[in-house]
């Protein structure tokens, strides 16, 4: 089975007024680069959306991803999903889909997601089992994924195929820990 690693980084960052959050800096670097380079870890093929690729993060970006432009980011994450949907070639069986302002993610939960997956959909939970990123797909329900609008994600699919759920307990919170705001950010960097 191939599977990739998609990794959602089309979002505005407006709760951040002003800043970008996925270039605030984690282990001495662009929090963009470092989950890149995580998801490269894996030795899984890795695709990236992005408003465009001349935008600012696209700079922040290791070798050996696929950066994929997202014209029409503005109308949220439906549109990212879309595009990186869409970007995948035939061969892929099943994507691992991620928000990338996930700094607590490391190369052993992405691998360990991977290794876990057998069909369905797997998504990943807290230790707690509060569900959160990232959620395996596979290629069966690509078509549902490249219809998606609006800002809600992947939700509708999820519900929608509850029957082919499975949940995967990740260490602490590495599954539900995003950075959204200027303030979580502070708090964050406080407990580390």
């Amino acid at each position: 089975m191939t599977l990739a690693i998609l990794i959602l980084a089309a979002g505005q960052s407006s709760r951040m007024r002003g800043g970008d959050k996925l270039r605030q800096t984690v282990d001495g670097k662009p929090l963009l680069t470092v989950l890149a380079g995580r998801a490269l870890a894996t030795g899984l093929p890795v695709w990236i959306t992005l408003p465009g690729l001349d935008h600012p993060r696209a700079q922040t970006l290791p070798p050996g991803v696929t950066p994929v432009p997202v014209p029409d980011a503005a109308q949220g994450m439906g549109a990212s999903i879309r595009a990186g949907i869409s970007a995948l070639p035939d061969s892929i069986d099943a994507t691992m889909i991620l928000p990338a302002d996930m700094p607590e993610l490391t190369a052993a939960d992405l691998c360990h997601m991977a290794d876990t997956y057998a069909g369905g959909i797997l998504r990943a939970t807290s230790a707690a089992g509060t569900p959160g990123h990232p959620v395996v797909f596979p290629a069966s329900l690509f078509a549902e994924l490249r219809g998606l609008t609006g800002d809600e994600g992947a939700r509708h699919v999820i519900s929608a195929n509850r029957d082919a759920l499975h949940l995967i307990p990740l260490p602490d919170a590495h599954a539900t820990t995003d950075l959204d705001t200027p303030e979580a950010w502070a708090a964050w960097r406080a407990r580390q």
